[in-house]
């Protein structure tokens, strides 16, 4: 009884000092709780380089690292599960948490007010559209904002960036440091870059990307684009269910990541033209590719877009006949869709946010 008792005060006191502490646990804090060094290089090389990950895993990820048996396995995931909070916990605890959460600025006052502060860390946001709408203009320039302090709108971090695409650009974070007057050597030593060639590599790139982030402050991932592989590695509805399962993988991968270390995950995404029958019928023939499975990953989905004709529609508050369309200005205006809302909202970069009706004639 003393023995379980003590026991329990042990637990109690660790999961009070991972609160405290309020970063993830290294896996190097297994050593202590009756793990050898061995098994803990073993999980390292797997890719579990914090307790937390450990304590998430399913049992089978653990069994198929080489030299994990299955009573190593249950050993090392009753450790880590005293070490992580994994039970319920009250609302307002909860609450309380959510409150502490930083939100990166995205460098537009108009779209960070649209997203309800920035871009939020801990979760997965997904920027879609069509090629020359400023997607990766968006992630180049939170590559930067994301060092800026807290209370400049920033996430007082370092940023990692897989481009997938041979789209990163550092003359481009040069600019925006300029605008913020950061140095821009300094900018670009905290911006980790690397390009991934196919979509097994895009995945071994998050097994690195755990490791640097267990060594150093990060408050950035950036993945652009993360579907744009998919598309060549995989053809034909003969591969969509793996195609299908692999982005399921690779996503369960970052929002792990985001909940480990608390970094906002910025995904971009491309589209694909619906050629069915039903576009004809469609107000944007255009949907994001990667199915439901992209859609229930992304916390928020933002859609990115160049539109002279803008259609406000709050479904399903209106009716279609209640459809009201205006032109903005000379040539394309930059527009930004937010469906993480229970209504459409429409913003032009230029202009302040519309949430109610406009009434302007329709003939353009």
């Amino acid at each position: 009884m003393a023995t379980a008792q003590r026991n329990l005060t042990e637990t109690e006191e660790n999961v009070m000092d991972t609160l405290e502490t309020g970063g993830p646990l290294l896996i190097n804090k297994l050593e202590g709780h009756g793990i050898s060094a061995g098994d803990i290089k073993k999980l390292e090389e797997a890719g579990f380089h914090t307790v937390e990950s450990v304590a998430y895993a399913p049992k089978k990820s653990l069994l198929a690292i080489k030299g994990i048996s299955e009573a190593k396995a249950d050993k090392v995931m009753a450790e880590a599960q005293k070490l992580v909070p994994m039970g319920f916990t009250t609302a307002t605890e909860y609450h309380q948490k959510r409150a502490e959460i930083i939100q990166v600025s995205t460098g537009s006052k108009e779209l960070d007010k649209l997203l309800g502060g920035g871009i939020e860390t801990g979760s997965i946001t997904e920027i879609f559209g069509e090629f020359r709408t400023g997607k990766t203009q968006l992630c180049l320039t939170l590559a930067v904002t994301c060092q800026l302090p807290i209370d400049h709108g920033g996430g007082e971090g370092k940023c990692l960036y897989i481009d997938t695409e041979g789209t990163f650009r550092p003359e481009r974070l040069l600019a925006v440091a300029e605008r913020y007057g950061l140095s821009g050597s300094d900018v670009l030593d905290n911006v980790a870059c690397a390009r991934a060639y196919n979509t097994d590599h895009q995945s071994q790139l998050l097994i690195q990307a755990s490791a640097m982030m267990a060594e150093s402050r990060y408050a950035l991932l950036v993945v652009d684009s993360a579907t744009a592989l998919y598309r060549t590695d995989y053809s034909g509805r003969g591969e969509l269910s793996a195609r299908q399962m692999h982005l399921a993988r690779f996503l369960r991968m970052l929002l792990r990541l985001a909940d480990e270390f608390g970094v906002a995950v910025v995904i971009t995404n491309q589209v694909v033209a619906q050629v069915d029958g039903a576009a004809m019928f469609a107000a944007d023939p255009k949907k994001p590719i990667g199915g439901n499975i992209m859609a229930h990953a992304s916390t928020t989905r933002q859609e990115e877009q160049l539109s002279t004709r803008l259609e406000v529609l709050y479904p399903p508050l209106l009716s279609k006949s209640k459809l009201s369309c205006w032109r903005g200005g000379k040539g394309n205006n930059y527009l930004v869709c937010d469906y993480s809302r229970s209504f459409l909202k429409l913003m032009l970069a230029t202009g302040a946010v519309r949430t109610d009706p406009i009434s302007l004639p329709t003939t353009l």
